[in-house]
């Protein structure tokens, strides 16, 4: 597609679309999209047709206008003349490449379960981790600073974002309609279980079948089947990346602090780094699982942003894991996420990202930050009201760490700031310890989504949980119904009964 081509297609002129509804009632679906504009300019209107085939309809036209403005950019990203970029340059334009590769994935998923109503909760993870992978695309360039790049950058221009927000709300109105999926109709993680039988051993001292982990993955296989790789005591130092093709892995440690894979990349002008490609332990392939293992960065508080681990696997669970770092320690990146008795150590902004994900039964020890740093537990990133991700604390600690707590006084520890302009945080049944700030949460720049995020707390304990003092923003909310902390369950939040069983992990289901 050509810049006047994109142009022409978003100087679209209103059109007046009404749907006849029951009792005569008149609405216009476009009108609960972000763009109506846009949403009307691809809408024939039936009238004859029923609201649900009128929805099916409009969704299924939106998807594949996305899906053929997402092809489009790819092919125009694809053929970059990336010499003339400097390093930095070319490590967002790769970033950009692999995530709208997996976009496009997530949209022919999205496509071809249209005529599948119990696939609609899936279609909305799958439509916001295309959202998450196109902001992260952007904050690559911005990152390093290469605001004049993003001018000549062709999926700029065609506004991308617009038509996946659309997609996104009308899939939401469809969703909405459907019945909710039953356990029986979906086997999510065939050949699931914590089996202590690997297939493939990781030894440093050669016991096994390979010495590095890395190798290991090479040589796994993807299925249907679960395929499981233990890896022994010992430090591994390597960076691992589990592609989106390697599915249904699971890798076995043998216990916090005793397996550990260490790396100590961070955000690097001088290399071209990204934050995406700091992770010391990288996971795209979904139905991940990880047990009894440590994912650690030691780049350290002065090279801010540098993750132990990245995750955008669909139905991944960390389980009695731990995580070490200082800034963006826990990259959840999108997708559906479970995290059930595990340590997560960090700074600023530690546990961060566009995912759907819970932490429960967690212990997060917030770490001694550099001189005149304040710590943020949480930095979540939504950027569309639509997308149906968050971060989700559920009867866990927040308490310092053994290098902070001497020190705790002197800086500053809230619980989260708005990383996205509808962040979403929820922190319920939870020990808050005294290092917590009164006001408990912390603006981004200004006045920036403060209107529109949604920060909960629910019945909370410990002395960093009165609330009597918290932040007065129109977004802040102190739960006092269970039925609306019932929302941000494992069991509703991430529809957790209907896959989690499958995996052998405990887990608990409501609050």
């Amino acid at each position: 597609m050509d810049k006047p081509s994109v142009l022409a297609l978003l100087a679209v002129h209103v059109l007046v679309i009404s749907l006849k509804v029951v009792h005569g009632a008149t609405i216009s679906l476009c009108t609960q999209t972000t763009y109506p504009e846009l949403c009307n300019s691809f809408i024939k209107n039936k009238p004859q047709a029923s609201l649900d085939e009128t929805i099916f309809s409009m969704r299924d036209t939106a998807l594949r206008a996305t899906m053929d403005n997402a092809v489009q950019a790819h092919k125009l990203v694809s053929v970059m003349d990336v010499s003339l970029f400097n390093e930095q340059g070319k490590s967002a334009w790769a970033d950009c490449l692999e995530l709208y590769e997996d976009t496009i994935d997530k949209l022919n998923s999205s496509i071809t379960s249209i005529n599948n109503r119990t696939t609609m909760a899936d279609s909305q993870t799958w439509l916001s981790a295309a959202i998450a992978n196109e902001q992260t695309c952007r904050n690559g360039f911005i990152d390093f600073d290469l605001c004049s790049y993003l001018q000549s950058f062709p999926i700029m221009l065609s506004d991308f974002n617009m038509f996946l927000s659309n997609s996104l709300a009308l899939n939401k109105a469809m969703a909405s309609r459907s019945t909710a999926i039953s356990t029986a109709d979906r086997k999510l993680l065939q050949g699931a279980g914590a089996s202590i039988n690997a297939d493939v051993v990781v030894s440093q001292d050669g016991s096994g079948d390979y010495k590095t982990i890395s190798e290991a993955v090479a040589a796994s296989r993807s299925g249907s089947k679960r395929f499981v790789i233990y890896v022994k005591k010992g430090v591994y130092k390597e960076n691992v990346e589990i592609k989106k093709t390697m599915k249904n892995l699971m890798f076995i440690g043998d216990g916090i602090g005793a397996t550990i894979v260490t790396g100590n990349k961070y955000n690097n002008l001088q290399d071209g780094t990204s934050t995406f490609r700091s992770a010391t332990f990288a996971v795209s392939g979904n139905g991940f699982i990880a047990r009894d293992m440590t994912f650690k960065n030691t780049a350290g508080p002065q090279k801010h942003q540098a993750v132990a681990l990245r995750s955008s696997s669909d139905f991944s669970i960390f389980y009695s894991c731990r995580f070490i770092g200082y800034q963006d320690t826990l990259y959840v990146h999108s997708q559906r996420q479970f995290y059930r008795n595990c340590d997560i150590c960090g700074t600023e902004d530690f546990i961060c990202g566009d995912a759907v994900m819970v932490l429960q039964n967690c212990n997060i020890y917030v770490r001694r930050p550099m001189s005149n740093q304040k710590n943020t537990v949480t930095a979540q990133a939504r950027s569309d009201p639509n997308e149906n991700t968050g971060i989700v604390i559920h009867n866990s600690v927040v308490t310092a760490a053994s290098d902070l707590k001497p020190e705790q006084e002197s800086f500053k520890t809230y619980l989260g700031r708005p990383w996205g302009q509808y962040s979403r945080t929820v922190i319920m049944k939870t020990s808050l310890d005294s290092l917590i700030d009164p006001e408990g949460w912390c603006p981004w720049d200004g006045d920036f989504a403060l209107k529109t995020l949604y920060y909960g707390e629910y019945m909370n304990t410990g002395l960093g949980a009165m609330t009597s003092a918290r932040v007065k923003w129109p977004g802040y909310n102190i739960i006092t119904s269970g039925t609306e902390a019932e929302k941000f369950s494992v069991g509703s939040f991430l529809a957790g009964d209907a896959w989690i069983p499958a995996t052998e992990v405990p887990f608990t289901s409501g609050l």
